[in-house]
């Protein structure tokens, strides 16, 4: 159903724009308040567990999203799979790191973390096709379906996996060393990154909401974005360690795209499928970098604090791309 939840909410179940970017930037402002408490809680007790109740939580969002009605049922659904996005998020990254460490394979980190990530974002493509083809043939109650027994799978999957050994990482900087880190090259290796998310989900809110395209459209361009983004995962297996200058190259860079999708706007679809390339190339290159920057203790903390400031950026953007779409209608 990814891709299609815009068009249940403005379509079927006859919501604005407005209110819906509204709902969602709500969700994420509860998902940017519980990245680093939940964070916490993956520091403290574990990896899996927190990844286990997120999966949970999840099908319990899907199935508000479902059969909810009403301003109330929207509103649910979207805090419940903040809640639960935000028990997965930093989890899953620092699950990974600390299983290279205790294998022995803490430099090819960053390799496995790009082409997990590209997999899995091929795998995402390849499911919102076939949810755009359910939901045209069998409808949106067959959807919904499919996506909440997918959720519990997820937490299946979680289950089956494995708490690695506590262990302090040997390659740990001392906490002189760490103090010397100035907080501006930590902002620029976080911040860059966030803007580019930011403005490729709302490049993305823009072509679903906006203009009369069919379920099969909508979901064929969130595939062919969502592509786009495991092909720069994909290319960043390859690639070094990179630290904030070419975080901060890449954000300039997106800065012209987003100011050719705003003075040209039949550029937007081209422009928010560079995006996408782009933050997949970057996401694993940032997460090899906060890894290696935290303690062994504070990992999940870490990798979910650079995601609130990915939330902080798009909850801001999405509210200002429904209220152009208001305006506009």
């Amino acid at each position: 159903m990814d891709g299609l939840y815009l068009l249940w909410w403005v379509q079927e179940k006859q919501m604005s724009p407005a209110l819906v970017a509204a709902t969602m930037a709500a969700g994420d402002l509860l998902l940017m308040a519980l990245e680093v408490p939940t964070g916490w809680f993956a520091d403290r007790f574990g990896n899996r567990r927190s990844l286990i109740l997120g999966s949970f939580l999840q099908v319990a969002g899907m199935i508000c999203c479902w059969l909810a009605d009403g301003v109330a049922g929207l509103i649910g659904a979207c805090l419940l799979v903040a809640v639960a996005d935000a028990f997965r998020s930093g989890a899953d990254q620092s699950l990974l790191y600390r299983s290279c460490v205790a294998l022995g394979r803490e430099p090819e980190f960053q390799r496995i973390q790009a082409r997990a990530r590209a997999v899995q974002v091929v795998a995402l493509a390849v499911l919102v096709v076939a949810g755009g083809a359910l939901v045209t043939t069998f409808g949106f109650g067959a959807g919904w379906i499919a996506e909440t027994f997918l959720c519990a799978l997820g937490g299946a999957v979680a289950i089956a996996m494995i708490e690695p050994p506590a262990a302090e990482d040997p390659e740990e900087p001392s906490s002189s060393s760490r103090a010397s880190v100035p907080w501006r090259t930590v902002a620029a290796v976080i911040l860059p990154l966030a803007f580019l998310d930011a403005a490729g989900a709302t490049g993305s809110f823009l072509m679903q909401t906006a203009g009369d395209r069919s379920p099969t459209a909508v979901t064929l361009l969130v595939a062919l974005i969502t592509l786009s983004d495991s092909a720069g995962s994909a290319v960043a297996t390859r690639l070094p360690a990179a630290g904030a200058r070419v975080q901060l190259v890449a954000a300039a860079l997106g800065s012209v795209l987003v100011l050719l999708a705003v003075t040209i706007p039949a550029t937007l679809v081209p422009v928010t499928i560079a995006l996408s390339f782009s933050t997949g190339l970057l996401h694993p290159l940032r997460a090899a970098a906060i890894q290696r920057l935290a303690s062994d203790g504070i990992r999940a903390r870490a990798a979910s604090a650079a995601s609130a400031c990915d939330m902080a950026l798009s909850t801001i953007l999405l509210l200002l791309a429904g209220s152009f779409l208001t305006r506009r209608r």
